[in-house]
Order: C-alpha cells, then structure tokens, then sequence
C-alpha cells in the first residue's frame, strides 16, 4: 500500500498526542502502567487512521477513451443540472461525489486533456450536503480540456475538510491523463465535476460507491 507523504507530521502529532495523555496521567496519579498503556494505545489508533486516511492506492484505469471516470471515491450523492457561471457560463450537469472519514481522498483526473489550475477561493465552511456549499464554500477549481468535453473540478471543503491540495505545477497548464492523480481533499468533502450539457450520459446510479480513477461515471458523447 502506498502511503501519500503528508501523513508525516500527522503521525507526529498521533504519537505526541499519546504521549501527552501518558504524561499527564502519570502526573495526576494514574496508577502504572495503565496511564502508559493508555497512551500507547491512544498513540497507535490515531496512527493506524492517518495510514488509512492518507492511503493512495494504485487503481485500474479504464482505457475505453470514451468514458469518464470518478475524480474521487466515495458516494455518488448528486446528478443535476444546473447553469456554471464563471467558467463554462451555461447549462452544465454537474456529478457531486462526497467523501466520507474513510474514503480515500487522493482525487483523480476524471477525463484526459489540459489542466488549467484555477485557483484556491475562499468561503465558507457549511456541510458539503448543503446545495449551497457547491458555491460559497472555500474550493480549489480545477479546468480539464479534453479532445471530446472538458470538465471543471472543484475540490470543496466541509466543516471538517481543513484543506485542499494540487499537485500538479498551479503556473501553467499541464497534460493529464485520465486517472492521473491532481489533489487531495483532507478530511471529509465533497467533489463536483461539472460537463457542457449534452456532452455527457451519466451510467453511475446515485448512492452508487465509487473509486477515483477507476470506476466509470459517464460516457462522453460523440459529436
């Protein structure tokens, strides 16, 4: 399994923070060794999770260059149509993905092409559930240029999510394929993929769980 390397400091503080509930429960009184093994084993837990929080496993891309696959794994929440006015400024379907504490947050290219960074923009913190959050809250926007479509992507951040990462040069735009992975949302989000209406078939079911470069959401359609 491959681990992404900004699990570093959290491991940090995992085992800090175990160390400090020792600590203190020696101090107070806690008879031994059980403030020892209590903040052992707070120390270990939270380690285990930041490994399985910031896991990034090869996936299986498809290579039917006709498909569009998951920028992001976890449950396919939201099909709508609706009108994008900075970007695309129309009609748009846009494919909202939210990301539970145990997905895997290592976002992916969901088509092949030219990606434009757009920017980080500040906003708010609401629950990604909220309709509203899509817009106002704090997202990096990411534009795609594909030969067929192009896809705008923007990582939102929740009430948890306390940041969203770009990994690939935010100066110039760069040649992605598609799967390729291009951030990372920490902590619990949501991701929204918005389409030129009519360029797209949704094949993804809401409710639906997917993974980020593998599990196929659309098919593009040919002009």
């Amino acid at each position: 399994m491959k681990y992404r390397p900004e699990v570093r400091p959290f491991i940090a503080i995992s085992l800090g923070f175990g160390l400090t509930v020792a600590i203190l429960g020696y101090l107070f009184g806690v008879r031994y060794p059980w403030f020892l093994l209590m903040g052992l084993l707070i120390g270990v837990i939270g380690v285990a999770y930041m490994l399985h929080f910031f896991r990034d496993p090869d996936m299986e891309i498809p290579q039917d260059t006709g498909v569009v696959v998951s920028g992001a794994s976890g449950v396919l929440a939201q099909v709508k149509e609706v009108y994008e006015e900075k970007v695309f400024k129309g009609p748009t379907t846009r494919i909202s993905i939210f990301l539970s504490l145990v997905d895997v947050h290592v976002n992916r290219a969901p088509i092949a092409g030219r990606a434009h960074y757009l920017g980080y923009f500040p906003g708010r913190r609401l629950f990604t559930f909220d309709e509203k959050s899509s817009e106002v809250n704090q997202h990096n926007s990411i534009l795609i240029e594909g030969e067929d479509t192009s896809v705008l992507v923007r990582q939102i951040v929740g009430p948890v999510a306390r940041r969203v990462v770009y990994f690939l040069n935010p100066n110039e735009p760069v040649e992605v394929d598609r799967g390729e992975r291009i951030g990372m949302m920490k902590f619990g989000s949501r991701l929204d993929m918005y389409f030129p209406k009519g360029d797209i078939e949704v094949v993804a079911k809401i409710g639906e769980q997917v993974h980020a470069g593998q599990s196929v959401i659309a098919r593009i359609k040919r002009r």
